[in-house]
Order: structure tokens, then sequence, then C-alpha cells
């Protein structure tokens, strides 16, 4: 299991009640290894977890976000894992999650960790994208590693992990003891996995994923956001490109804004003080650098747009920075009234669970085995919501057909091309007879048309017909399925046999 320290399984802080919960709830669903880390490689953060999950009775891996910087050397995260050790950490994992730790630096920093704490398993977890991750394996292997994280086709390599076939053949060749691969068993988990991209995961992967980078190198920003980071900046290219145009300057192309916000990224990094660019905190740098960009071509200056979340990684409510932040940006907190603060983060984030269990007790929804929902709703409360509303699920079909739809118009398509295909697969709903047709959906919202991924079962209402004798005639659904095309408008006149809608069954 993945904890991110302060903030749990999500993107921001955690109360304490619900962090504590967490283990309960994991241990019994049989998670016994926690993998540890703060974005900020503040201790104070992580060794709570590390004290809940030795409670639980689970093993606690403390883990040092390795980044390069003049602030990360050996000497930090010796210390760091000093202290992680002696608050009860069993192992300690080298999170290098850019793949921009240099080997050397990092096979130094795991003799100096197996010659203190002999006892203590290391492991190396390190992403591929800017090319170094096989040496940097080699290099804590010579020095005293004990695991390696590794991945598999069709998932590795590009800004993933080393796949496991060519990890295992250069350790197996310096003579390390590594177990065989179980050939059958990864060629049907390939099969297993692709089957998953080709049916829905590869329609929101961005391309790029696939491709290693020098470039990753100067910037430091992990592989595992690289797919959010190329959404944003395809939202925001137009835009930036009608700003360009109405000034009378040249236009540019995804790689040179890409470029620019690497590039900005860079220049901005030292000057926050150096966060290790790791989930949230590479995220609100990230985010920064792309206002910093946007207000720029407006002619405007840096630091016009931070979010809260941003201003609370500056301010120190999510830990302490690694270095020392810029006067400027000093300044500029100063200017806008905010306090800069060193308490312990967890203390800005008071305890929740009663309220949820007061809401669950109001709705009637059950906390589940070994509280299992009430910790759900109280880590992704917003989710969870959604999820039993069903409001999450329709997002996610509506979301995929989308996707479905924009990847067969990037392979030549014609949108009537698309529709048709989708067609083939589907069903038509007909008119009944020749009159206006009056949609309903339900007793709520009468008279609108049904939605893409609306689900109707038999006997159902589908429609209404007011012909020309003036009856009002129902139309009932008599199947089970969704919605995925309407082809009438509310108020159309339609003729017999014309086609309503297209649905696919259960």
């Amino acid at each position: 299991m993945l904890d991110r320290g302060l903030n749990g399984l999500r993107m921001y802080p955690v109360p304490a009640d619900v962090r504590k919960l967490m283990y309960v709830v994991k241990k019994a669903q049989g998670v016994d290894i926690t993998r540890i880390f703060c974005g900020l490689n503040d201790v104070r953060n992580i060794i709570p977890s590390i004290e809940y999950a030795n409670q639980a009775g689970m093993i606690p891996q403390a883990t040092l976000c390795i980044t390069f910087s003049p602030v990360h050397t050996v000497e930090y995260y010796s210390d760091m894992a000093d202290k992680l050790i002696e608050a009860g950490a069993k192992e300690i994992c080298l999170k290098d999650m850019a793949g921009i730790g240099r080997p050397g630096m990092l096979g130094r920093l795991t003799k100096n960790i197996k010659d203190k704490h002999p006892e203590i398993i290391i492991q190396y977890h390190g992403h591929n994208g800017p090319g170094l991750s096989m040496a940097s394996i080699l290099e804590v292997c010579n020095n005293g590693a004990d695991i390696i994280d590794v991945a598999m086709e069709p998932l590795s390599w590009g800004k993933v992990h080393p796949d496991v076939i060519s990890v295992q053949a250069m350790l197996k060749d310096e003579g390390f003891d590594v177990p065989e691969i179980n050939m059958k068993a990864y060629m049907k988990a390939r099969a297993l996995t692709q089957e998953f991209i080709d049916d829905f995961l590869g329609f929101f992967m961005d391309p790029s994923n696939k491709i290693t980078s020098s470039l990753l190198l100067s910037c430091g920003l992990p592989g595992g956001m690289m797919g959010s980071m190329m959404a944003d900046l395809k939202g925001v290219h137009s835009g930036i490109n009608m700003i360009l145009k109405s000034k009378g300057e040249a236009e540019l192309s995804i790689d040179d804004l890409l470029v620019m916000l690497f590039d900005e990224v860079e220049y901005i990094w030292p000057k926050l003080g150096y966060p290790p660019l790791v989930t949230p905190f590479s995220q609100y740098v990230k985010n920064i650098a792309l206002m910093n960009l946007m207000s720029m071509v407006k002619g405007e200056g840096r630091w016009t747009m931070i979010d809260n979340h941003a201003w609370n990684m500056i301010l120190g409510k999510d830990g302490r920075l690694p270095g020392k932040l810029d006067d400027e940006i000093i300044q500029l907190a100063k200017d806008k009234g905010y306090e800069f603060t060193d308490v312990n983060p967890q203390d800005n984030y008071p305890n929740q669970l009663d309220e949820y269990i007061k809401e669950m007790e109001e709705k009637g929804w059950d906390r589940g085995e070994d509280d299992e929902e009430l910790f759900e709703l109280a880590m992704h409360d917003r989710q969870y919501r959604d999820y039993m509303s069903g409001v999450a699920k329709k997002r996610f079909e509506d979301e995929l057909a989308d996707a479905k739809d924009k990847d067969m118009v990037k392979m030549g398509f014609s949108i009537e091309d698309v529709k048709n295909l989708k067609r083939a697969k589907a069903e038509p709903i007909t008119s009944p007879a020749s009159g206006r047709l009056i949609w309903e959906v339900d007793v709520v919202a009468q008279s609108m048309p049904p939605q893409i991924g609306q689900q109707f079962n038999p006997n159902d209402t589908f429609a209404y017909i007011t012909t020309l004798w003036n009856t009002f005639d129902k139309i009932e659904a008599n199947f089970k399925g969704r919605i995925i095309e309407v082809c009438a408008n509310q108020g159309d006149v339609v003729q017999k046999g014309d086609v309503l809608a297209y649905i696919e069954r259960d």
C-alpha cells in the first residue's frame, strides 16, 4: 500500500483519526506492507504512519523521496533514514519518482544505510523517464539493495519502470541471486494488461508516456504525472495561441509549450524551496509554472495565480520545505498578509470521523465490514458521494465514450463514420407512429431527452408520440440497455419507423 503520509491516499491532508482508521481497514483487507512517504521528506508526516502500521501488525516501509538538487545530498537522506529507522521503520524505500537520482549518489546512499543498519531491507523504486534507471538499479544492487521495483510490457519503459526481463538479465549476469521468470505467466499477464488497455485504460493514456526523454533531467517532473500534464497543456494551448495571435506574435506548438513549461519549472523550483517533485507537490509546482506561462504570455508578471494548496506548501502548513524560500516568495506572502508556520502539520487538520459517521447514519449508509465504507467516505468524500448516487459511473461511461470517439477521429474516421460504427453494435429504437415526439426521462424531469449512457429496463417509459388524432401514445422501452445516441429532438415531427435513438443491450 502506498501511503502519502499527511495526505493518506489522496492529494490533500487527512485528519489523524482517518489516517489511523486506514491502517485498521487495510490490514483487515489483507495489506501487509505499507510504503509511507512525505512529498516534502518531513519525517513528522511519516512517523505517525510508522506507528499506525506497527500497531496494526503491518510492516512500515519508510520512504526517501529522491531528487537532484544542492540540498538533496547523501548526508541529507542518510540522516532522514536514521530518524525513520529509529521511529520503527523496518524497511527503507528509495523512491526515485522522476528517475533523476544520479546512479553514483544512489549507490553511495544505499551503502551508507546498509553499513549502519545491515538488518534493514532497502527497496529501490525508480522510474525510467530520463533513462538513468538501469544504471541506478545496478549501482544500488552493487551496494546492498535487496528489492527492485520493475514493470512489465505493455506498461514498462517510457516514463514507467524498466522491464522485469531486462532487469533480471542484467542482474543475473552480474552474479546476483534473482528469481527465474515464469514466462507462461508473464505472457498471460501481459495479454490481460493489454486487454484492459484496449478496453478502456489506453484511451486515457497520453502517447508520450511511452517515450523516454532526457528533458526530464532538468525539470525533474515525475513520469507518473506526465499524462495529466499533457492534458493541461492541451487545455491551455489554444488559449495561449489566441493571445499570441491577437498580439501579432508567432503561435506555439505543443512541443514549444512543453519545453517552456520544463524551463519554467526549472526556474521556479529553487525559489519554492526545492520541494521534491512528487505527488502532490509536483502538481503544485507544475500548476504554478503553467499559470506563470499564461500570465507572461498576457504580458503580466509571475506569481499572479497560486492556488490555496500551493500556498499551504509554501507557508509550511504541509511540512518543512527542504530548501530556503526565495526572498521574492517570502515578500509576496507578506504582501498578501499570509503567515508562515512550523507547527506539526497534522495539527492544522482536526479529526473528522465523527462527522462522517453522523452523515452515514443520516443517509442510512452501511459502514461496511471493518468500517471500510466509512473509511472510503472519510478519505474520498466527494468521490464516495458521487459513487453512491451513480454520478461517478455515468461520468466514467461518458468520458470513455468521448475518448473512444476522439481516438477514432484521430485515426482518420469522420464523425459520421464513428456514428455508423457505434450504430453497428447497437439497436435502433423506432417510432411506432407518426406524430410529434415528446421525451420523458422520469416524473421529476419530464420532457427531457435521455442522456448518453442512461440505462433503461423493460416497461420503462421511453417517450411519447402525440399523433394527428390528438392521441398521446406512450412508447415503452421493451429492452434492457443503455443509450449510445439520441437521434431526435424534443418536439420533432417524426414518421412511423424513424429512428429515435440507438441502444446497446445489457
